[in-house]
């Protein structure tokens, strides 16, 4: 990964296969060369599509994974290359052209065929296209708050946003993370980790509120308290403040006391990027809105991944259940579905939602999702260092938060998979495994 320069802002680079000639259209325009861009390609290729594929991305990056932004790759213990998808190899090889540092303003439809149109660049390249994928994910929600532009307050989103935050490391002693969700508790481990003094600022009464239950909720705030976090529930800001220099110096808040910083650290959570859906009419509801096949309102455009409100995969979910998921096993199983639509194949997305976050020396690994139980078991194990949490509705088990417990997982995640129970009863015994009540 590298940094853009002012010249590269404005002016897209290409790597893999040759574009197509002035005019001609890419059998195949991906807007978004994310996770759900990338598997969509593969995918594809797999599946013996054999028209050219455009991938376009708008950084200054070959495709790369983004999980470890806020923990190894912050802590230094992986490098630029690991990050990296696929080679520029890859691309030649299966006829993708890459086009990195380009963000698309317009698109037009084809008159005469909708499924067709042109795609116009913000550099004044245009990309004509005969079939259209919105792989487009989200962006960090802003903190709307006097000294909010202050240099030191930073994103954690993609590839810039951690380069800018890793050099600002080095010379800062405190730092302040806003939200204590997934990205800010993972960010705040790390940075912790390097020897920084961290406090964390949660708007809500609770850590990852918005992920987990109560149970789970307080183990982490817990954990991380003893770890030595220091962790603020209920926090309201009132303004950034900033030193002599202009830079960040710290964060005021509403009761009038003032946490120092010398880094700011906004994780609020995300805001799906539906500006292009909106640009050709498509239907917008907390996301770009799909059917069970990754198609768009429109019934040609496709779109997968963090950016898409679908139906609820999970198996024996309500008819009329939609949910935006923001997880790398979703992006990538949505596009195998969206790969199959665009093949002519009505492939449904049905699957039990997984998901995984660590934080310090803890793996949090969620199998189902929780919403609408009405019973909870908890596992603790606490002294052998395991924790879990089993959500139940009607009796039937629904979902699970493990941490450092994979086995707990693994069992979860083959019952919902098979559509099998286990007893809440049994499974509060944490000396019994949980893979020997599934039935």
């Amino acid at each position: 990964m590298t940094t853009a320069t002012k010249d590269q802002e404005t002016t897209p680079s290409y790597a893999g296969a040759d574009a197509p000639a002035a005019g001609q259209a890419t059998g195949l325009l991906i807007i978004g060369a994310s996770q759900s861009g990338v598997q969509l390609a593969a995918s594809l290729r797999a599946l013996g599509f054999d028209e050219h594929i455009t991938l376009l991305g708008d950084e200054d990056h070959r495709p790369y994974q983004r999980p470890a932004l806020s923990k190894e790759w912050l802590q230094g213990k992986v490098g630029n290359e690991s990050l990296i998808f696929r080679t520029n190899d890859y691309w030649v090889d299966h006829n993708v052209t890459l086009v990195k540092n380009e963000r698309i303003d317009d698109i037009q439809r084809d008159k005469q065929d909708p499924e067709a149109g042109i795609a116009y660049g913000r550099s004044g390249a245009t990309y004509p296209y005969r079939r259209l994928a919105l792989m487009v994910g989200a962006s960090p929600r802003r903190l709307d708050v006097q000294g909010g532009n202050l240099p030191g307050v930073v994103y954690l989103r993609n590839a810039d946003d951690a380069i800018e935050l890793k050099a600002l490391v080095p010379e800062a002693k405190d730092v302040v993370v806003v939200g204590g969700g997934f990205i800010g508790l993972e960010a705040a481990a790390s940075l912790h980790e390097l020897g920084k003094n961290v406090t964390v600022l949660e708007h809500g009464p609770k850590l990852i509120g918005r992920a987990v239950g109560e149970q789970t909720s307080e183990y982490f705030l817990k954990e991380h308290l003893d770890r030595g976090l220091d962790i603020r529930l209920e926090a309201q800001i009132d303004e950034i403040l900033p030193d002599e220099n202009g830079d960040v110096k710290a964060v005021r808040l509403t009761d009038g006391e003032e946490v120092a910083a010398q880094i700011v650290l906004i994780g609020i959570g995300v805001v799906p990027n539906t500006q292009l859906a909106e640009v050709l009419g498509l239907e917008v509801n907390n996301g770009i809105v799909v059917n069970a096949h990754a198609l768009a309102s429109d019934g040609t455009t496709i779109v997968a991944g963090d950016v898409a409100n679908m139906p609820n995969p999970v198996p024996g979910s309500p008819d009329d259940e939609r949910i935006r998921m923001e997880s790398v096993n979703n992006a990538i199983e949505h596009a195998k579905v969206a790969a199959y639509s665009l093949m002519g194949r009505s492939e449904e997305y049905a699957g039990i939602p997984w998901f995984w976050s660590n934080q310090a020396d803890i793996k949090l690994q969620i199998a189902g999702l929780s919403t609408g139980f009405d019973q909870t078991v908890v596992r603790d194990a606490t002294e052998r260092g395991k924790f879990s949490v089993l959500y139940y509705r009607n009796g039937q088990i629904i979902a699970a938060d493990c941490a450092n417990a994979p086995l707990d997982f693994m069992a979860v995640k083959q019952a919902l998979g098979k559509g099998k129970n286990i007893s809440p009863d049994a499974a509060a015994d944490v000396s019994t495994m949980l893979k020997s009540l599934i039935a």
